[in-house]
């Protein structure tokens, strides 16, 4: 595992917007953890109800993740899938990314994968933020999902609830250029 480069994970000033987290039920231990992060750095942001669902396992994640998106102005998915003996773990880790990056193009709403997939039940602990853990991927889907939907909001109409310093100084840079 590299992290080399990751940038640091901070809330992000998104009062007013909503957000749809949908979380597996398998490997609970992990994804309960990877779903704390998720909601205290949902709590920072200025959110503090987001819709929570769970779903049985990572394959029923896109579907339930495309209704969020019809209400939400940013989703959540979260999960843990770990490397068996079979290939089955390859179809399910490149079917779900799939399902979640098209939904994310077909409706141009920000859908952050937060689904861990590991080789080891030790390699998830160490990514799921967990006291210890080294990567804290719960938060960091959250924090990447409101980034992204203060951002599209504020190209959309140049608005933006505590739009940051990105959005800023994207816009002097755009009025910039038009001149």
């Amino acid at each position: 595992m590299s992290g080399t480069g990751r940038p640091e994970v901070r809330a992000v000033a998104a009062p007013g917007l909503s957000l749809g987290i949908v979380a597996t039920r398998w490997h609970a231990e992990i994804v309960d953890t990877l779903v704390e992060r998720a909601r205290a750095t949902a709590a920072a942001s200025g959110i503090t109800a987001p819709t929570m669902v769970r779903v049985a396992g990572a394959m029923e994640i896109p579907v339930v993740a495309q209704e969020l998106a019809r209400t939400h102005d940013a989703v959540v998915a979260l999960g843990c899938v770990i490397r068996g003996a079979t290939p089955h773990f390859d179809y399910v880790c490149q079917s779900v990314t799939h399902g979640l990056a098209r939904l994310a193009l077909d409706t141009g709403q920000p859908v952050a994968n937060g689904i861990l997939t590991c080789d080891t039940q030790d390699q998830a602990e160490e990514r799921s933020g967990a006291p210890g853990s080294i990567e804290d991927k719960g938060a960091e889907a959250v924090a990447a999902a409101l980034d992204t939907a203060v951002l599209l909001q504020y190209l959309r109409d140049g608005s933006a609830p505590g739009a940051d310093d990105t959005a800023a100084e994207m816009g002097r840079e755009r009025r910039a250029s038009q001149q």
